[in-house]
């Protein structure tokens, strides 16, 4: 404990001199809110210790006293050297006190008041904070009022963390149950603010539920505080603070002029994150990327070779996030020769028999075993090994995670914790494994990509930038090119070791884009223009790149080409159906999945748990839904829908869909007889759903979202003179003119336009952490709200909550109350057939919540080793 005198000087209290138990009170070392601290002697022990006890007068305070006795068991319960040691909790008098190892030298406020804290010195503490804190997430326990009085410097070095009064018990030990006292409630009840403002999550200023990322979110605010000599987030008043850190990031630690390690300020960034799901997943992520950084392990290596599982590394089970390759063609048979290609003696044999999507495959350096990343008839996303002959392939035991590549030393790179971050990305952590068996090593957070170098002795990765886009790195930590938007996809090292071929996708949603290779100086070249391509490797003898892409809109599928350094194209093979290379062997055999894609519209009706299948074409994706949940606006992009895409109404009582034309649904009037329809130039226009005449809307471009006032004679959109312009319209209807409501354009790529049921205002909605807010119609003012935690789905009859949907497969939807942003769990939604089904996207709930509708996506594929001639 501190050996500072509390405010009250060094008049002794009561308890000075007094005995508890075996231990002897010598003198008052300081007093808070929480108790009082004494310096007290262990008779039995011979040693010094530190006593807090709580007043007498307070021992009638339930809640005072159950926070006291929680802080003793929970800080018990753990045994770290960078937390606290309890020795013992009793009572005396009446007065209950706690027994603890005794602290000499400082709080870490008392060392910040000298300014910020050399980085070296910094890092270390940050790392030995986040060692402690692993320790208890481990236990089921989150801190919630890390700061820096709350950790101390003991004179013979070191971090130890203090006072878990607020600690939240997440999960209890069913073994210790019938033991141990009952503890607080597993959960903070909704709207109860907990913590220390300025060092608050986002999470908790908000009143919500707290996890464990909650303590990375602090921990972040705090290293940052220790790098910079000031608060991450600061206001004149606590709701400005409070604003801060719901809005704001703090000023980049590069413009205080101090010289940091590379990816100090990503690690600070990552913790930050507004969204819980973006930041740091564990504390132990936390402190090895810390140590790394620090130096303090003594390797020089960012990435070293896992011989032996990280202590306490474990593998955290979830659902399998999406995957893009899929679909079993019943013209590709096994054994079958693919004639459509350049020569008829190619040949090829089926690898995988089952009902799912392939994502990854690739050679072994045997050049016959195959190793894998699928989801199979539904389930979670596994490792698998198969070779040629076999219809068998077995699981290495590798669940909700894909392989990214294998070294020629055999040993493979993962991406553990693996989920779908855009349509046609990944991210993950990077973990490390030998082929032949062992518990994975992870190395590192916020990748999509990875492959080794020709030895096998390091790794190129892509990963994900904290302030958005993406990064390609070789050796990890030397940034070679980056992109703010869109991807970079399937990254490969040259057999020579001197160039990274890769797929440079500009758009986040599409596979449009270019193949480019960069050498180690970052010189980047692209060989191959705006074509739709997935799946690249260099070819055997390394002086061409292969990769599968549809080269022109007349094209169907994917079909396998070659480019040589100077941008020289040829085809290598051709099938009817999209194909997607994975890799090639030395010998030159060529592993492809081949893949059918489907999009389809899910309606569930009240009583209906799993909903019925309303797909037309072969890409139906829903817009918009009526209030009654009897009609549903959809629109077609695939074939069926044509080269202009189509727009389409459907009743849901089993008549066919009616087509209104070219374009994509916006928004459905409040009595079905409208729709807006997005135009292919990007205008827009109103449709009658049956007769009448389509109106224009004289607008130049205008964005997805749009929606119709209460009673439908107003019609509210986002748009602009200029393409990327987003200002907020209201259009009297029928006849009136656009005219702007927002002054100026409003960023954040927003979810979605809501007229709120008083027709007085209209809900603007982006993801966090852009700008969320109210515009008021008659006064064009714009009141900010909190932004709800994933997108939403639609607004209640009373226009109070948000219906919000999270995740992907399954989805999870909940209700967000609108001025607090405060959320509970609605319902969980699984599709009716999962098989290949990789993102559950686009809903729309009725006011009355009684009926949803929402898109699917699903990709069948299957692996095929292919036989090039010679």
């Amino acid at each position: 404990m501190p050996t500072r005198v509390s405010a009250t000087g060094n008049k002794p209290f009561a308890a000075v001199g007094k005995t508890f138990g075996n231990y002897q009170v010598v003198s008052l070392i300081g007093a808070g809110g929480m108790g009082d601290v004494y310096r007290a002697r262990d008779s039995r022990l011979q040693r010094d210790v530190a006593i807090k006890v709580l007043p007498a007068r307070f021992a009638d305070d339930p809640d005072r006293l159950r926070r006291f006795e929680q802080e003793a068991r929970a800080t018990a319960a753990l045994n770290h050297s960078n937390i606290l040691a309890v020795y013992e909790l009793g009572v005396h008098e009446g007065s209950p006190y706690i027994v603890t190892e005794l602290l000499e030298g400082e709080t870490l406020r008392d060392a910040l008041r000298g300014g910020p804290l050399p980085a070296r010195k910094a890092l270390d503490y940050a790392m030995q904070i986040a060692r402690g804190l692993a320790a208890a997430h481990d236990k089921g326990i989150v801190h919630r009022d890390l700061k820096p009085e709350n950790l101390f410097l003991p004179r013979d070095g070191g971090v130890k963390i203090l006072d878990f009064g607020l600690a939240k018990l997440t999960h209890t030990d069913t073994a210790d149950a019938a033991t141990s006292a009952p503890t607080m409630p597993s959960q903070t009840d909704p709207g109860t603010v907990m913590g220390t403002m300025g060092y608050m999550s986002p999470e908790q200023v908000r009143g919500q539920a707290a996890d464990h990322r909650t303590d990375i979110f602090t921990l972040g605010a705090i290293l940052y505080e220790m790098l910079s000599g000031h608060r991450a987030f600061r206001g004149d008043t606590p709701a400005d603070t409070a604003s801060a850190i719901l809005r704001e990031d703090p000023q980049e630690l590069s413009e205080a002029g101090r010289a940091l390690p590379p990816g100090v300020e990503h690690i600070v960034r990552h913790c930050l994150e507004k969204n819980p799901a973006e930041r740091f997943q564990s504390a132990r992520d936390l402190a090895f990327d810390l140590e790394r950084l620090s130096g303090v392990s003594g390797t020089t290596s960012a990435l070293r070779a896992i011989d032996e599982p990280r202590p306490g590394s474990r593998w955290k089970p979830g659902l399998a996030a999406a995957v893009l390759l899929a679909v079993v063609a019943a013209a590709f048979l096994a054994g079958r020769n693919l004639a459509t290609g350049p020569s008829a003696a190619t040949r090829s044999e089926r690898l995988t028999f089952r009902r799912g999507f392939v994502w990854t495959a690739r050679f072994a350096p045997d050049g016959q075993t195959i190793v894998y990343g699928a989801t199979w008839d539904g389930k979670p996303m596994e490792v698998f090994t198969t070779r040629r002959g076999s219809p068998e392939s077995r699981s290495l035991g590798f669940a909700d995670a894909d392989v990214l590549a294998i070294s020629s030393t055999g040993e493979l790179a993962l991406l553990v914790n693996h989920r779908f971050a855009q349509t046609f990305a990944s991210r993950g952590t990077l973990a490390r494994v030998p082929l032949s068996g062992g518990a994975p090593r992870e190395v590192l957070n916020d990748v999509a990509e990875a492959d080794w170098s020709p030895d096998g002795s390091s790794l190129a990765v892509v990963r994900y930038l904290p302030e958005g886009g993406q990064q390609l790195e070789y050796p990890v930590g030397k940034a070679l090119y980056s992109t703010r938007d869109g991807f970079i996809g399937n990254i490969r090292i040259s057999p020579k070791g001197d160039r990274i071929a890769f797929l440079d996708h500009p758009g986040a949603g599409d596979d449009q884009g270019f193949v480019a290779v960069v050498d180690l100086q970052g010189k980047v070249t692209r060989l191959v223009e705006n074509w739709s391509e997935r799946g690249l490797a260099w070819s055997p003898n390394g002086d061409e790149i292969w990769f599968t892409a549809a080269r022109d809109a007349g094209e169907a599928g994917r079909s396998v080409y070659g480019v040589s350094l100077r941008g020289k194209v040829r085809a290598i093979f051709r099938d009817v159906g999209v194909l997607t290379l994975a890799d090639v062997s030395r010998d030159g055999r060529i592993l492809v999945a081949h893949e059918t894609e489907r999009r389809g519209i899910i309606a569930a009706a009240a009583g209906d748990t799993q909903g019925h299948d309303w797909s037309w074409f072969d890409r139906s994706y829903a817009r918009d839904i009526s209030a009654d949940g009897k009609t549903i606006l959809f629109d077609e992009t695939g074939e069926g829908g044509g080269e202009k895409h189509s727009v389409f109404l459907r009743r849901l009582d089993g008549s066919p869909p009616v087509r209104l034309g070219d374009g994509f649904g916006v928004a459905l009037s409040p009595d079905t007889k409208w729709a807006m329809v997005r135009n292919l130039d990007s205008t827009a226009s109103v449709l009658p759903t049956g007769a009448g005449e389509a109106q224009p809307l004289p607008v130049g471009n205008v964005w997805f979202f749009g929606s119709w006032s209460p009673d439908g004679k107003r019609l509210y959109f986002l748009g602009g003179p200029r393409e990327g312009e987003r200002k907020l319209y209201l259009m009297d209807f029928p006849g009136g003119q656009p005219k702007p409501l927002s002054t100026e354009s409003l960023s954040g790529g927003p979810r979605g336009v809501f007229a709120m049921p008083d027709g007085k205002s209209v809900a603007v909605v982006g993801p966090p952490p852009a700008a969320c807010s109210l515009l008021s119609i008659q006064s064009s003012e714009l009141r900010p709200i909190p932004c709800p935690s994933g997108p939403p789905a639609g607004l209640s009859a009373d226009g109070k909550t948000w219906y919000v949907r999270e995740g992907s497969v399954p989805a999870m939807l909940y209700r967000s109350d609108v001025l607090t942003g405060r959320k509970e769990f609605w319902k969980e939604v699984t599709p009716p057939d999962p098989a290949g089904t990789y993102r559950m996207d686009n809903f729309q709930v009725t006011p009355d919540g009684k009926t949803y509708v929402y898109t699917y996506r699903r990709i069948l594929s299957d692996l095929y080793l292919v036989q090039l001639p010679q």
